[in-house]
């Protein structure tokens, strides 16, 4: 039976373990769980809480009737046991009494643990905790103002004992966060965790997406991971705190969060549940709301840990009073950013409107020219009368012509006046500034349409990740398949020659005695020559013409073969040599032919009747040491086909590392560039908000310069030489 904690190997479901679970007995190895009791349905099957990469059942121990929570997994995370291993030890150190509550569980990971068919699994023991999850909580006790509120701060103070050990959980949400009986939080589900011993590795999951930032990447993994997490919950336990209305207005029943969505971080502006809260006339939630908002776009990296900006008193104990305090945000800052980026945006990174100096509305303190108008005009308003009573009539001279000269000498003195050309000069200048910036809304359109495009790339990009992953390991399976498939078919190609050695023996045997029965029959054909023992008919002269012909002995011919003489309508003979040719020897007919044949015959059957019946000793030893040496050729052959396979499955198994870390290498390379683009958007984010607010800043400056010009007028003039106002 087989380990199944490499990479290669695919875990089993849920209802896998369901069903190795009913017989734990069988399953199990560990004394405490061999034979535990597991929670069932009730249809009778053990009962399984189903997560992303694991299923969770309950089990009580037949041994010592401790209740534990066993946690199955379901899919591959690489380094497990490193992971697991660093993180039991790390939350080892921590002394309970520096804690603000007990939220730590034990845990103890079991590598081989669980038989599941032909393999066995890893699965992590957990102590068991008599708690229910935070959404549930808040469904039974939300009207419960100062308790909500007291959770609320002892979330805080869980979140600070976490950054002061330099741990981050990766995955705060509703259902990782449990309520014990005291109202004191028990924190689960490790599997994200980060600890200082993992710095460098990558993360293993993104978190619960109604509670991340819409800026986390794979590539995020360190102390500021629950940061954002940790705003949204607090903001929502204390705006619930506040308004308990609020579970009620915001919450859906059985929703996976508390009072906001994914959707609310991505498109604030869009969001009813966000401006709920963004206007909420408690000025602590409104202030956490824009918190929220400020920070959704904001690196994981730069975010100020929760407790760095909620006022506490760490003197009274958490677990017995309760953390005192129900902290407030950060009021935003200048410029639309909230008051924390000033520790983490450089100055120059704000710019300030360059707004001119203006004086105060109206025209102020008159000059020698002011005076001299206002005297010219009742002295003008005085000849102008007088002259129509005169009833002057010349033509050039007329009545209206010292209003007129009135008129002019005003406009002359209104145009001399230093506020006039202030007011001028600023409303050009913020005129020109103005059309220098973007339009906030268009710009806000473009950043939502380049974020939207890059987080369609990057969820593209992280999905083929994997499957790039599974496509190495299918090809490292099918080389491996295909050296095997090579191996078998030529090692059952040798083996049957090794099992045809024995048949091949008898027939080199049977072959080596045939060939020497016919060699001593040849010799001893070869023997008898006809000229000294002739056939019966054959004289000295026919032997002659034979041994002419290349016949003297019985070897050199076969045998006859009968030819028709059509001339002379008789049968002649011809005979066949040994080489199979046919040849016709004068006075050798048909008789002679059959008499020499005959004589043939008898000295080969005399011959076979004396042959050797056996191969010699030495004879048969050297054919049997050839095919022992034949088979000790193959056996080298077939010990060869498994060393040529060895080589081929290294081969490809190095074929595969390489791969895997090649893909790794360009994956790590990616994701730094997606983080550097997630900051780019980030710097344009801030960018924005500074530009929407010097944007909003010059429009109401050039307003109020438009105002002061209309206060400028030709008629507030003219009151101002009277009443100095």
């Amino acid at each position: 039976m087989g380990s199944a904690t490499g990479s290669q190997r695919s875990f089993p479901s849920g209802a896998d373990y369901a069903e190795a679970l009913q017989h734990t007995q069988l399953c199990f190895r560990h004394p405490e769980l061999k034979g535990a009791r597991p929670e069932l349905t009730k249809l009778g099957l053990p009962r399984a809480i189903s997560g992303a990469f694991a299923s969770v059942f309950s089990l009580t121990s037949a041994s010592s009737s401790q209740r534990y929570a066993i946690k199955c997994f379901t899919r591959h995370v690489p380094d497990q046991e490193r992971r697991y291993e660093a993180i039991s030890s790390r939350l080892a150190q921590l002394d309970p009494a520096e804690l603000s509550q007990p939220w730590n569980l034990g845990f103890e990971y079991l590598s081989d643990a669980i038989s599941v068919g032909l393999d066995r699994y890893p699965v992590l023991k957990m102590d068991w905790v008599e708690a229910v999850t935070l959404s549930s909580w808040l469904d039974d006790n939300h009207a419960h103002r100062f308790a909500v509120d007291r959770l609320a701060d002892r979330f805080e103070a869980l979140t600070h004992d976490l950054a002061t050990h330099e741990i981050a959980h990766g995955d705060l949400q509703h259902g990782n966060l449990l309520v014990a009986s005291d109202d004191t939080l028990r924190l689960v589900d490790y599997d994200g965790m980060y600890v200082p011993a993992l710095a460098g590795m990558g993360g293993t999951e993104r978190g619960h997406r109604n509670y991340q930032s819409p800026m986390r990447g794979n590539d995020d993994f360190g102390t500021a991971l629950d940061r954002f997490s940790a705003w949204v919950i607090f903001l929502s336990l204390k705006a619930i705190a506040s308004d308990p209305a609020l579970w009620s207005q915001l919450h859906e029943p059985s929703g996976e969060f508390l009072l906001l969505t994914e959707d609310d971080f991505k498109h604030p502006s869009g969001s009813t549940r966000l401006q709920t809260l963004l206007t909420h006339t408690d000025r602590t939630v409104s202030g956490l709301a824009e918190q929220v908002r400020a920070l959704a776009f904001q690196p994981l990296d730069v975010l100020p840990p929760l407790a760095a900006a909620v006022p506490r008193q760490r003197a009274a104990a958490t677990t017995t009073s309760g953390v005192s305090g129900g902290g407030t945000a950060a009021a935003p800052g200048a410029g639309g950013l909230p008051g924390w980026m000033a520790g983490h945006v450089s100055p120059q990174a704000t710019p300030t409107p360059n707004v001119p100096s203006l004086a105060p509305d109206g025209f102020h303190t008159r000059t020698p020219l002011d005076v001299v108008t206002a005297v010219l005009w009742p002295l003008m308003l005085v000849v102008t009368v007088l002259m129509g009573i005169a009833g002057f009539s010349a033509p050039l001279i007329v009545p209206g012509v010292p209003v007129l000269a009135a008129i002019a000498l005003t406009a002359f003195a209104r145009s001399r006046r230093a506020e006039r050309a202030q007011s001028r000069a600023a409303l050009t200048e913020l005129t020109n500034e103005l059309a220098q910036l973007d339009d906030p809304v268009k710009a806000a359109e473009k950043l939502r349409k380049d974020r939207a495009k890059f987080d369609a790339a990057e969820v593209k990009r992280t999905a083929a990740y994997p499957r790039a992953q599974d496509k190495l390991t299918t090809q490292y399976h099918a080389a491996l398949k295909e050296a095997e498939k090579r191996k078998v078919r030529k090692q059952r190609d040798i083996d049957k020659k090794i099992d045809g050695l024995s048949e091949e023996l008898r027939r080199v045997l049977a072959k080596a005695l045939t060939d020497k029965q016919s060699a001593y029959v040849r010799d001893q054909l070869g023997r008898r020559l006809i000229a000294q023992s002739p056939p019966h008919g054959i004289g000295p002269k026919l032997a002659e013409r034979l041994a002419a012909a290349g016949i003297r002995t019985a070897a050199d011919f076969t045998g006859y073969r009968p030819v028709q003489n059509v001339q002379y309508n008789n049968t002649g003979a011809v005979l066949v040599l040994s080489s199979g040719r046919a040849i016709d020897v004068y006075g050798i007919g048909e008789a002679k032919a059959i008499a020499l044949d005959a004589w043939r015959r008898d000295l080969v059957a005399a011959a076979e009747a004396r042959q050797p019946t056996a191969l010699g000793a030495s004879e048969r030893q050297s054919i049997e040491q050839g095919v022992a040496s034949r088979r000790v050729q193959l056996a080298a052959q077939r010990n060869a086909v498994e060393s040529e396979t060895d080589a081929l499955r290294a081969k490809a198994r190095k074929q595969l590392e390489d791969d895997q870390k090649r893909l790794t290498r360009e994956n790590t390379i990616v994701g730094d560039q997606a983080r550097q683009q997630r900051q780019k958007f980030s710097r344009r984010a801030v960018a924005l908000q500074q530009n929407s607010a010097l944007h909003a800043t010059l429009s109401a400056s050039v307003q109020a310069a438009q105002l002061r010009q209309r206060g400028l007028s030709f008629a507030r003039y003219f009151r101002f030489l009277y009443l100095g106002r």
